[in-house]
């Protein structure tokens, strides 16, 4: 029911259009024509080595290398760091991927051990990482943290973060799924942001809106590492251009189109500011997303959210429960259909859901 009611509705309040998989594959067939594109044969091919070495360029590390899934990368990567170092303990923020949507997968397959940083709603800072009483391998930060609104760490705390990792020997590994987004906040260019994360990795749908997978990003040494223990754990596969293309294809246009999506945050803040029975998380911009925390709990919001779909054609998203009892969360991704949406309209939509409040 639920997906049959997003497709019912003319209107959805997060992300970009979702092209059918009729015009997606029809526009990578065009710009396979305009491209010659060939395939790859098991990650061979000019596309995909060129398209890994021109991220690898834009963030200032040595090789790129595609990956089916973040889950594969992350994982993989720094279960590599802590067989160099003989030491399991790899720190991170509680809201990770690693932590919360992946099954547990790096304690089952006994990868490493997590070790908790920092405030579970805000991001963990160099003062958190000092007063950790053990040795750690390695840490994790996510740029922009998702699972908290989208918050990121200000641009000086970050590099005490990289500062010490270095100074103490600490492999500092980026989650960079939406990397892409934190440009326009920092006001600094990819690979400054990227300098002192020994590794990284980035999505390529995230954001970008291609069908999936991921680049890992390194020195040559230990992406060619990587690479073999990729093809040990199934991630060889035959072709992956069709990944490729469908990112690469509006590659450059989602980068260009990214301060725009960060302006037209701050413009939906201040619409939403009217409105003092919503709150926002983070209390200012600092990506093209945030949280939207509704007066009702969630049961509630579930069933506002079915209403305003019904009479209005407006798609709000997935109601999430809070640590508060009446209330919920909406996560906001602000792309291409917030961009192109009229003001009066977004305005008549927060007009409904505040009479429901």
């Amino acid at each position: 029911m639920t997906q049959n009611l997003r497709n019912q509705c003319d209107t959805i309040l997060y992300g970009h259009r979702d092209p059918t998989p009729a015009e997606m594959y029809a526009q990578m067939a065009t710009w396979c024509k305009e491209n010659n594109v060939e395939h790859d044969v098991y990650g061979t091919g000019e596309l995909i080595q060129s398209f890994e070495q021109k991220i690898a360029k834009l963030l200032g590390y040595e090789a790129g290398l595609f990956v089916m899934t973040g889950t594969l990368a992350q994982v993989t990567a720094l279960d590599l760091v802590c067989r160099s170092k003989r030491n399991p303990l790899v720190g991170m923020h509680e809201s990770s991927h690693i932590v919360r949507h992946e099954n547990q997968n790096y304690q089952l397959q006994q990868r490493f051990t997590v070790a908790p940083l920092g405030n579970r709603y805000q991001p963990w800072t160099v003062d958190d990482l000092e007063n950790y009483p053990d040795e750690l391998a390695a840490v994790l930060y996510e740029l922009p943290m998702r699972e908290i609104g989208g918050q990121l760490l200000a641009w000086q705390e970050l590099e005490k973060i990289k500062n010490h990792c270095q100074t103490n020997n600490i492999h500092l590994h980026m989650d960079g799924a939406r990397l892409w987004e934190s440009a326009a906040y920092y006001q600094k260019p990819y690979h400054e942001i990227s300098a002192g994360f020994n590794t990284a990795y980035v999505s390529l749908y995230k954001g970008l809106g291609g069908l999936g997978g991921a680049i890992l990003l390194g020195d040559q040494a230990f992406i060619k590492r990587a690479s073999r223990w990729m093809q040990r754990q199934g991630g060889n596969v035959i072709h992956r251009s069709p990944y490729i293309v469908s990112a690469a294809m509006q590659f450059d246009q989602r980068l260009a189109q990214m301060p725009a999506l960060f302006e037209r945050t701050k413009q939906l803040y201040s619409l939403i500011a009217r409105y003092p029975k919503f709150t926002l998380n983070p209390s200012e911009p600092q990506a093209n997303m945030l949280h939207l925390i509704l007066p009702f709990d969630q049961k509630t919001a579930l069933q506002i959210r079915d209403q305003l779909a019904m009479e209005e054609k407006v798609w709000l998203g997935f109601p999430q429960v809070t640590g508060h009892p009446n209330q919920s969360l909406v996560e906001i991704y602000v792309g291409d259909t917030l961009l192109n949406l009229d003001d009066q309209r977004i305005l008549s939509i927060l007009d409904w859901l505040n009479a429901k409040a």
